[in-house]
């Protein structure tokens, strides 16, 4: 089973410095994932009350907050976007909470070679393999699982005598959007 944050779709328009507009609304790969915010987050919501938890204010918000950009966001990142939201100015430690709690739902992902997060829509199976393709140029992230790629590093990892302790493989290069 493969899946993935985004669709190929149209290239990214330029925006007057030959750079890509991603910040305002006309990249369809940021698109793309501000449409699903919405639907991820209500479902974050019902897994929450299935598992007796609560998605509080402040988790939300920096949900919503990593939903707002197909980019990923350092916890300083996230501090700055809430306070620019109108919201006050949190403590780190009271971000780095949050986003412990997102992370240990499945909510988000954190970017081991960005040292970010990324919001995650997708509910994923315990052991499943997390590929992602991050966007040198745009900064964008796509996700990905594959049960075949699963299945031949674990066969790897066994060969070696190698117990893995996290599943997760980060790939640097240009998105669909990007290339062209």
């Amino acid at each position: 089973m493969t899946h993935s944050h985004s669709r190929p779709t149209p290239q990214c328009p330029a925006d007057a410095t030959g750079g890509h507009a991603h910040e305002h609304g006309g990249c369809a790969h940021a698109a793309d994932h501000a449409a699903r915010a919405p639907a991820a987050i209500a479902d974050a919501e019902a897994l929450c009350a299935e598992r007796g938890l609560r998605l509080t204010p402040i988790r939300r918000q920096v949900l919503e907050a990593l939903y707002a950009t197909h980019r990923p966001m350092s916890a300083y990142d996230l501090i700055d976007a809430l306070e620019a939201g109108g919201g006050k100015r949190h403590a780190p430690v009271t971000i780095y909470r949050a986003l412990d709690f997102l992370l240990e739902q499945a909510f988000a992902h954190r970017l081991e070679s960005r040292n970010a997060f990324i919001a995650c829509p997708f509910r994923h199976a315990p052991g499943d393999l997390v590929v992602f393709m991050i966007c040198d140029r745009c900064g964008g992230v796509d996700e990905a699982v594959s049960d075949e790629l699963r299945r031949d590093l674990a066969q790897l990892a066994r060969r070696q005598g190698f117990t893995p302790h996290a599943r997760v493989i980060e790939l640097a290069g240009s998105c669909a959007h990007c290339r062209g």
